[in-house]
């Protein structure tokens, strides 16, 4: 019988890692870049889909807060039960931001003299979006697995980058959504 040894396992779940990182930058990408070709309608739920994701990040930024409580105490299960429930928040998130992201355009923020801190907290954003995911895949999977070493190692990167894009996320929504024109 063949079993696979923890080296192994833990090779095999980075690599997937990876994998979904890319797959989901990518398709960040392509829906950016209008690469797919777009439906002729847009559904109603679309358009509140924004809103959804704001509430979304505001919520995991304060769960994620709740955890790092948790885990100062000492409660390792409230911790872990904190962190699954902001970690399948954060999926639904992801969903629902490519979602609208292949229906709607980008909204372009005007030139009303606060463009430069727009932009100033929206490209940090995006670019520890795409940096914190496989961080925080791996995070979960190591603090799931009960290696403790290797999760804190990683979560003193993953946790202050994650709580950053969700509160940046939020501002972002903040500063755009007047501008949207739906």
């Amino acid at each position: 019988m063949n079993t696979i040894t923890k080296s192994n396992q833990d090779k095999i779940y980075f690599r997937i890692v990876i994998t979904l990182s890319v797959v989901v930058f990518a398709a960040v990408v392509i829906l950016n870049r209008k690469i797919i070709p777009r439906p002729d309608t847009t559904p109603d739920f679309v358009y509140f889909l924004p809103k959804l994701n704001a509430f979304i990040n505001a919520t995991c930024s304060l769960l994620l807060l709740v955890s790092l409580y948790f885990i100062k105490q000492r409660n390792i299960a409230a911790h872990k039960t904190t962190n699954i429930i902001t970690f399948i928040l954060s999926s639904a998130f992801l969903v629902s931001y490519v979602l609208f992201h292949y229906f709607v355009d980008n909204t372009l923020y005007p030139d009303n003299g606060f463009k430069t801190i727009y932009y100033g907290v929206l490209i940090p954003h995006i670019i520890l979006a795409a940096l914190v995911l496989p961080l925080i895949l791996l995070s979960f999977y190591y603090g799931l697995k009960m290696d403790v070493v290797t999760h804190k190692k990683l979560v003193r990167f993953a946790y202050p980058i994650w709580l950053f894009v969700t509160v940046s996320g939020v501002v972002v929504y903040l500063m755009i959504s007047p501008y949207y024109a739906f």
